[in-house]
């Protein structure tokens, strides 16, 4: 069975709180050493933009960008869709680190012909 893990994110911070979840489960599986990649769709995309990803979700909550640093420290990666990223005519030279442009057959293709755990929020 292969240890890798896959958390897929189609909000943003227009759901701080489903944000936050996303990355402590996220954070959990790279910091266990499970390789780990975020597959960002529709309004999540901008998250992956510099100065996009700001703030506490809830009192007592941990910073998002704590949360996103702690992240990409621990190895996990990001996947942007290409599609949801242009229809929002993003700017690829904002993007932060870790994070590619890339569609679902650069997921696949990372992921490889082992089963991974995936999350969708």
């Amino acid at each position: 069975m292969s240890n890798k893990a896959v958390v897929n994110l189609c909000t943003g911070m227009e759901d701080p709180e489903k944000v936050m979840i996303a990355f402590l489960v996220a954070v959990g599986a790279a910091e266990s050493g499970r390789p780990t990649l975020m597959f960002l769709t529709k309004e999540a995309v901008r998250l992956a933009t510099e100065g996009v990803a700001v703030g506490v979700a809830c009192a007592g909550c941990p910073p998002i960008p704590d949360l996103m640093a702690r992240y990409v420290d621990a190895g996990g990666t990001y996947l942007v869709c290409p599609i949801c990223f242009d229809a929002k005519a993003l700017d690829a030279g904002t993007l932060i680190k870790g994070a590619t442009i890339g569609g679902t057959v650069p997921m696949w293709e990372w992921i490889g012909d082992e089963a991974a755990t995936t999350f969708s929020f």
